[in-house]
């Protein structure tokens, strides 16, 4: 794999920062445009790099939980739910992400929130990176416990340490990691599932008949829509999906169906197997909880949920020995998307809001921080409250955007058709957007808490949902589109698109950094004739580089 080193070579902010640099190999690009020269991945290498990422064994706690908490038949509608959700939004954001190279921030940014309106938007996504890192740093600790006799303590700092060295090289590194490991994690995760269905068929009756812990789990709406709400916290997955998807290459009439094929699965398409995932996790869960003396007190820890099938095909050295390497496998294959993620959000918050860029590996230290001290605090033991009330705000952040895409730019036409993040070409905040994600998470915490009574309680998803959904349409059409941007060109007369609507790979030079950079990456600087990128924009303290509001005279690159 190659890759060009005149997009990699160091960086001086001289406006801000002077004397600071940053290798763009070690940062990945964070707050910025994918640019052309460095996406040599194909499509099948993003797309499986992308799905390494959902490699977690989560999905099998929460199907275990939801399972037991409300019965089989409201676990798997709510399963259904959440499957059909996180697909219709997913995919709008997906195919913005693969089509212009752009993370999740920078697609909300010009998607109805302004500038700084997502720095919002990128602490809740950084809280979802740290929750589920720690999550599943727990799960590994389990392991390590189980299987080494490591205490959980220590097992809980040995999991957050073992993946910084993995996360710091970013992309290059994370694509070959996920490759080598995806064919053992997946014979290790199917095994025990085909061998119940074959040995022990009167498992699946078992399966179906299940009621619950408290043997009141008949199917109703409102277990359904808590069973849901729990599985819907998983909704910020789509962004640590984009972060793999905006190194797609660009898309031609040769590679059009390999593109749109690795852009589905990678993208809205992680959602089938998570689904699946958490079936499973419910189903040996189910079978624990019938056939092993106190299994409901493990039944809903996957370490425990492969070991005691495991151990009914081999033996128990085997077992635990199989049963750890799968959960070591699984915890590094997704943590690492999980700090590599986070550390690009709060890079982008800090930088955005500070205008000093401070390098993403400082932030990788810091989720690893917080995530260690979630594990710490023993989380694990409060995963469906912590859960059901995350996923009131990841709901309300993702379906925003989506139906600002769908709706705003697509149908209304009210929204900006092409995606924009630069400063200067955005206002601030957009009420499009933002009002839209403060109103319908607020309203939808407040339902969860209990705030509207408790029939209407379990449904605070549905309510985070639909508002989501209706409101930016609503007030778009109510401020007439005034807010999405503050002027209607960067005063370069280059195309942004090639011929087949791909972002140029057109190279023009920053006089601030001296770097060269491509032409979605770089906008006019007025004050000195010239042409400055996005990231020295972002650190320009004074603000002499940024564009005032309105049109300008093109200036000749």
């Amino acid at each position: 794999m190659t890759q060009d080193t005149s997009a990699e070579s160091t960086r001086l902010d001289t406006s801000t920062d002077v004397g600071t640099a940053a290798k763009e190999t070690l940062e990945d690009y964070t707050l910025r445009f994918a640019p052309r020269s460095y996406r040599k991945w194909s499509t099948g290498v993003v797309g499986i790099t992308a799905l390494g990422g959902i490699a977690y064994l989560a999905d099998f706690a929460i199907g275990a939980n939801i399972g037991i908490s409300y019965g089989t038949s409201n676990a798997l509608w709510g399963i259904l739910v959440f499957a059909v959700v996180i697909f219709a939004t997913g995919f709008p954001l997906a195919f913005y992400a693969a089509r212009y190279d752009l993370d999740l921030d920078l697609i909300t940014r010009g998607s109805g929130f302004g500038y700084y309106g997502s720095v919002v938007t990128n602490v809740i996504f950084a809280t979802f990176t740290f929750i589920f890192f720690a999550l599943e740093g727990s799960i590994m600790a389990q392991g390590l416990e189980l299987g080494l006799g490591i205490p959980l303590w220590v097992g809980y700092a040995l999991s957050t340490l073992i993946i910084f060295p993995l996360v710091i090289y970013g992309m290059s590194l994370l694509s070959k990691l996920q490759l080598w490991t995806t064919p053992l994690w997946l014979v290790l995760m199917v095994l025990p599932f085909v061998y119940l269905l074959v040995s022990h068929p009167d498992s699946v009756s078992s399966f179906f008949a299940y009621q619950g812990e408290n043997g009141a789990g008949g199917t109703n709406l409102g277990s359904i829509f808590l069973a849901a709400g729990v599985c819907l916290s998983l909704i910020a997955q789509i962004a640590e999906q984009i972060d793999y998807l905006r190194f797609m290459p660009p898309r031609t009439p040769e590679n059009s169906r390999r593109w749109w094929a690795s852009m589905i699965l990678a993208g809205p398409g992680w959602v089938v197997f998570g689904a699946i995932k958490q079936i499973i996790g419910l189903f040996l869960a189910v079978y624990i909880v019938s056939n092993v003396a106190d299994g409901a007190a493990v039944a809903n820890q996957p370490v425990h949920q492969f070991l005691e099938i495991y151990k009914d095909i081999m033996p128990p050295w085997a077992a635990m020995t199989l049963a750890v390497v799968l959960v070591v496998i699984s915890q590094v294959k997704i943590n690492v998307t999980n700090a590599y993620s986070g550390s690009l959000a709060w890079t982008n918050s800090f930088t955005r809001v500070t205008k000093t860029y401070p390098g993403r590996i400082v932030f990788l230290g810091v989720n690893l921080v917080i995530a260690l001290v979630l594990m710490e605090a023993n989380m694990f033991d409060f995963l469906n409250s912590i859960l059901g009330f995350y996923a009131n705000c990841g709901m309300a952040w993702v379906v925003v955007v989506a139906s600002d895409i769908v709706f705003n730019k697509y149908l209304l036409k009210l929204s900006p058709h092409a995606p924009e993040f630069r400063r200067g070409m955005l206002y601030a905040i957009n009420p499009v957007g933002f009002g839209s994600m403060i109103i319908s998470a607020g309203v939808s915490v407040i339902v969860f808490f209990g705030g509207f009574g408790s029939g209407i309680q379990p449904f605070s998803p549905l309510v985070a949902i639909v508002l989501a959904l209706v409101l930016p349409p609503i007030i778009a059409v109510a401020t007439k589109g005034r807010y999405y941007l503050k002027r209607d060109d960067d005063g370069i007369p280059l195309p942004m698109y090639d011929e087949y609507g791909n972002p140029s790979g057109e190279v023009l030079h920053c006089h601030v950094c001296g770097q060269d950079f491509e032409r979605p990456d770089v906008t006019k600087c007025e004050a000195h004739d010239a042409i400055v990128c996005s990231l020295c924009l972002s650190t320009d303290k004074t603000g002499e580089h940024v564009l005032p509001a309105g049109t300008v005279a093109p200036v000749t690159p």
